[in-house]
């Protein structure tokens, strides 16, 4: 996969013909209830996969598509995913979907092939007593200074 994030519940997609650059709506993964990435307790980051289509995203618009002209407007964007490219090949998962990884892009039938991309594949590190378990005291200790017994005892963590 070469350092390619995989894309979970929550991800940021954007499409190249909003007519706001900056307009995203968020990826909810629908398809499929038994798979997390970077999730610790198992209940947040449900893996996204080639299997999200249709209406799959919280709002399902990026604003207006400047695709659909409207006098001197443009109609309001009805994202619709009609397939995705650009998967990791190599993993089915249970619902048969290929997982989404960050360079994932998606179809929408006003926009084209390729329209939607990922901005953010919706990952977020979570540190856990394992990863304390596992770490090089010293090194830790020069990195940040505080007493990492303590920071483990109040849950709180380096910033």
């Amino acid at each position: 996969m070469s350092k390619k994030h995989i894309v979970v519940h929550g991800a940021t997609l954007k499409c190249q013909f909003s007519e706001d650059p900056q307009a995203t709506d968020t990826l909810k993964v629908k398809s499929q209830s038994k798979h997390y990435a970077n999730d610790k307790d198992s209940d947040k980051k449900l893996i996204a996969t080639t299997k999200e289509i249709g209406q799959t995203l919280e709002k399902n618009t990026f604003g207006n598509c400047k695709m659909q002209p409207l006098g001197n407007s443009f109609k309001p964007c009805q994202a619709m995913i009609q397939q995705w490219t650009g998967f990791y090949e190599k993993v089915t998962l249970s619902n048969q979907g290929k997982m989404l990884i960050e360079n994932s892009k998606a179809t929408c039938p006003i926009g084209g092939p390729d329209c939607i991309e990922i901005t953010k594949h919706g990952q977020i590190a979570e540190l856990s007593q394992q990863q304390f378990d596992n770490e090089d005291r010293e090194l830790m200790q020069q990195i940040c200074p505080l007493s990492l017994n303590k920071l483990q005892d109040e849950n709180t963590f380096c910033s």
